[in-house]
C-alpha cells in the first residue's frame, strides 16, 4: 500500500503537470518526494513546546475534524521539488521574484492544494479516513505568537517528521531535492511503514549549523531578514506578503509572488550541499 500511495502523488503531479495549456511554460515541480511519519510520533507533541500549544497533533486533527481516534495511523508527507527551470529564473534577482518563481508560487501552490484533495479521495476511496490538515476548518494562521507568524499545522515540521530533510538558517527545510520546493500532507488512520529520520539533528543538512561555512542565504535576502542569528520572520513575512505582491503581483498577474531570493543562488538550492563533512 506504501508503493501506491507514493505511485498516486507522482502520478497525480505528472499528468497535471502534462496540461500544455494549463502549464505553457514547462512543469513547476520536479517528481515529488514521499515520506511517512506515525500518527503519534512523539516528535508531533514536542511540537506543542517548540512552535506552541496551538500546533495541533495529528491525533487531534483527526478527532476535531472527524471524531476518529484510531488505534494507528501515518501522516502521508511530500515534497514538491521547484524545476531547475524556475530556480534558474530566481537566481539573477536581486530585489524580487521572477516572474517564473511567482507563477510557481500562486499556480503551483493550487496545483499542491489539488493534490491534498486527490490524496483525501483517493484514500477514503479505498475505505480509509483521511484529512489534510491545511485544507481543514481547524487550521489558522496566527499573525502573533512567540515564535512570531505561525499556524496551527506546520507542513514543513511535518516533513521534517518523515525523515524528508531538516531545517536551515533560513528556517526553510533542505531537502533531498534541495530548499526550493513546496511541500503538504495528509493525515489517514491507515497504518504504513514509517520513514528513517537521519541521525545528525535537526539541522544537519544546512552547511553553516553543521560546519560552521556558507551563509549565502544571508546576502540574498534583500531586506536583511537573515542572519548568523537566524530567521527575522516579522521582516520577511512584511517584505513577501506586502512589498514585493505590491511591486510586482500585478504586473505578474498573480496575487501571490513568494520571493525565494534565499532558496536560490545558494548551495542548498537542488540538493543536499555535501561540504567538508560528506
Amino acid at each position: 500500500m506504501k508503493e501506491e500511495v507514493i505511485a498516486a502523488i507522482k502520478e497525480f503531479i505528472a499528468s497535471s503537470q502534462g496540461d500544455m495549456a494549463r502549464y505553457p511554460t514547462g512543469p513547476y515541480f520536479d517528481t515529488p518526494i514521499v515520506g511517512f511519519a506515525p500518527l503519534d510520533d512523539q516528535l508531533f507533541g514536542e511540537y506543542k513546546r517548540i512552535i506552541g500549544d496551538f500546533h495541533l497533533t495529528p491525533r487531534e486533527l483527526l478527532a476535531g475534524e472527524l471524531g476518529l481516534s484510531p488505534a494507528g495511523g501515518t501522516v502521508i508527507c511530500w515534497v514538491l521539488p521547484i524545476t531547475e527551470g524556475v530556480r534558474k529564473s530566481n537566481r539573477t534577482q536581486g530585489e524580487f521574484p521572477s516572474r517564473g518563481w511567482s507563477l510557481t508560487r500562486t499556480h503551483g501552490e493550487a496545483l499542491n492544494g489539488e493534490l491534498r484533495r486527490h490524496l483525501v479521495a483517493w484514500l477514503k476511496g479505498r475505505g480509509q479516513a483521511a484529512l489534510a490538515p491545511q485544507l481543514s476548518p481547524l487550521w489558522r494562521e496566527l499573525e502573533e505568537t512567540p515564535v512570531g507568524r505561525a499556524s496551527t499545522w506546520s507542513e514543513r515540521h511535518a516533513a521534517y517528521a518523515a525523515g524528508l530533510g531538516t531545517f536551515s538558517l533560513s528556517d526553510a527545510l533542505i531537502t533531498a531535492g534541495g530548499i526550493a520546493h513546496r511541500c503538504g500532507s495528509v493525515i489517514t488512520d491507515l497504518v504504513l511503514e514509517p520513514s528513517q529520520r537521519g541521525e545528525g539533528g535537526y539541522a544537519d543538512n544546512c552547511l553553516y549549523y553543521r560546519e560552521g561555512s556558507c551563509g549565502a542565504c544571508i546576502g540574498r535576502c534583500p531586506v536583511g531578514a537573515i542572519s548568523f542569528a537566524g530567521h527575522d520572520k516579522s521582516r520577511c513575512c512584511a517584505y513577501v506578503y506586502g512589498n514585493v505582491p505590491a511591486a510586482v503581483g500585478e504586473k505578474y498577474g498573480v496575487p501571490y509572488t513568494g520571493c525565494g531570493l534565499c532558496q536560490t543562488r545558494v548551495p542548498c538550492e537542488g540538493a543536499i550541499p555535501r561540504g567538508k563533512r560528506r
